[in-house]
């Protein structure tokens, strides 16, 4: 694995050359179009390079954009990978990894989520606060390198409050609502059923959805800062369970993406 990541960062970095990204971005279902704000320097296909998976859903469109997003250096994921794709944890966190040894020490992480708060509304954004690992299984079980992380992980902040403050006051500053909530991730790719949206919801979350969590342990794992953001793309909240499909879910994304773009860009302005 430690020969996988320094294979894979060390083919990218002679791709970008003396290029150094300070924030890695990973952008959700729909959410590719903060890629428009980005001054694009390289961009590289997942399909050219090693050890990388492949995207296969729709809205995600499986490349790398290194750049500059507000004059600050970037790289981004135009889509990311997922459990429900037949993928292992170490696989889906694997991007995670070769950030980390690119010098990358700030993680950005972004998804489309069913909201369960009574509070929420269509399109809702929601700063993420902490979150609820439902999946079956952890990216650090197994063998634990000491040169990646620490075998048992504290993840008391696995969102940085630092982060979700500027974030809180950049939306204010823009009139932009917000909400700070919880996030269940669970495998999918199945879309909840009403008693689940219930149980999430009790248990503590305020959204669910099928990614995230994976990237955020393992970043925090690296030491690295996370700062995460849902865009609400469906309503279970209880009495009111909407249908759903993908494709409603990337048309809400699609729609309300731009305010999510210009907190994350602001946010990069102070923070990269």
């Amino acid at each position: 694995m430690l020969e996988q990541i320094q294979q894979t960062a060390q083919y990218i970095q002679s791709k970008i050359q003396s290029f150094q990204p300070t924030v890695g971005i990973i952008l959700g279902s729909g959410l590719g179009g903060l890629v428009k704000e980005i001054e694009v320097k390289y961009t590289i296909p997942y399909s050219e390079i090693p050890h990388f998976p492949q995207s296969t859903v729709q809205g995600h469109k499986g490349q790398l954009i290194i750049g500059y997003l507000a004059e600050k250096p970037v790289l981004a994921m135009q889509g990311r990978f997922h459990y429900y794709e037949g993928y292992d944890m170490k696989q889906i966190t694997f991007p995670v990894r070769v950030m980390k040894q690119l010098g990358i020490e700030k993680l950005i992480v972004s998804n489309a989520a069913g909201g369960m708060n009574p509070e929420f509304q269509l399109g809702e954004l929601m700063i993420i606060k902490d979150h609820i690992n439902f999946f079956p299984s952890n990216p650090l079980i197994g063998k634990n390198y000491d040169e990646l992380g620490p075998r048992f992980l504290d993840m008391s902040e696995a969102y940085c409050k630092e982060y979700r403050d500027l974030a809180k006051q950049i939306a204010e500053k823009h009139t932009i609502r917000v909400k700070e909530g919880v996030y269940m991730g669970v495998s999918g790719p199945c879309f909840e059923t009403p008693a689940e949206y219930r149980c999430f919801w009790r248990m503590g979350a305020d959204a669910v959805g099928m990614s995230t969590v994976p990237e955020v342990i393992v970043a925090r794992h690296g030491g690295m800062k996370v700062f995460g953001m849902s865009i609400i793309t469906d309503l279970g909240i209880e009495g009111h369970v909407e249908n759903v499909s993908h494709e409603e879910v990337l048309k809400v994304a699609t729609a309300q993406e731009p305010k999510m773009s210009l907190i994350v860009k602001e946010l990069v302005r102070i923070i990269g």
